[in-house]
Formats: structure tokens, sequence, C-alpha cells
């Protein structure tokens, strides 16, 4: 697992995005607020806790997944960005996991969701406490949601 093009200025927009949304929602930071913009998206990319983005496609694809996430589900950067999101779920779980999508879709944020996700190996894990929240651009256009959260437990 790589860090996907730290200098890239795209890498650093994108983690903005991430950061001012959940800012704009929650009223809390995920990072030190005063980071520039370069240092914020490292920061971000190597927190310790779980963060994941998908885009506003008809079958959602991931646009954002730090070290910690590509750790959890096992797929580096050029696997796991651009796989449906609903793939971090189990078959049977996923109207479940759209029912939580909807719901951050009518509310801009939760902040207490948990649910069971399975890894690229077939290890399921169970998360808590998880914050999903909406993404918009700067027009204030939907650009996605995001997800974080730094409970999980392995399952049998």
């Amino acid at each position: 697992m790589h860090e996907p093009c730290a200098a890239n200025g795209w890498q650093a927009e994108h983690a903005g995005l991430l950061l001012r949304c959940h800012r704009h929602w929650t009223g809390r930071d995920l990072i030190d607020p005063g980071l520039p913009p370069q240092e914020a998206a490292r920061a971000l990319y190597h927190a310790p806790f779980v963060v994941l983005a998908h885009d506003t496609a008809a079958d959602p694809r991931f646009s954002y997944a730090n070290l910690s996430a590509q750790r959890l589900f096992e797929m580096p950067w050029a696997e796991i960005v651009g796989l449906p999101s609903r793939y971090s779920a189990e078959p049977m779980l996923r109207a479940e996991r759209e029912r939580l999508l909807e719901r951050v879709r009518d509310h801009g944020f939760i902040d207490d969701y948990s649910g069971i996700r399975i890894a690229r190996s077939g290890l399921r894990f169970s998360i808590g406490a998880a914050t999903v929240w909406n993404l918009f651009d700067e027009q204030g256009n939907p650009a996605g949601q995001a997800a974080s959260f730094g409970d999980w437990q392995y399952l049998a």
C-alpha cells in the first residue's frame, strides 16, 4: 500500500473537501485545522482512523480511502478507489447500507452508525460510532458521501 501521489494537487483538494464538509456538518475537525493543504492531505491519509468517500454515481464508487481504510479492507489505493462502495458490505447487508446512505442524504450527517463490513479476504468486522456525512462542492452541489470511524472489531 502506498501513498497516492501526496504531492498531487488533486489529493490535497479532495482531502480539503472531506475535511471542510465534515466540519460543516458536525462542527468538529478530523485533523488539525491549521495545517497547510498538502500537510492536511498527508495527515488525513496517515490518520489512525478510517476515512472513506464515494462519488455521486448511481452505483457509487470509492473516491478516497486513507491508509487505515486500505489496511482494514485489505486493498491498496489502486484497487479500492474506483470500486463500487456497495462491495464493502456483504450482499445481505447492502439494503441496510442503502437505508443508512438515504438517512445521511436526508439529514446531512449521522454520527451513530454501527454495522458489519467485509474485507477483500472475506474477513468480517463490525464498526461502531461511525460518522457518515454528505460532501458538496464549492457551489453547493452534491459531491458524494464520506465516512470515518476508529472503532472496529474483527468477527470470528
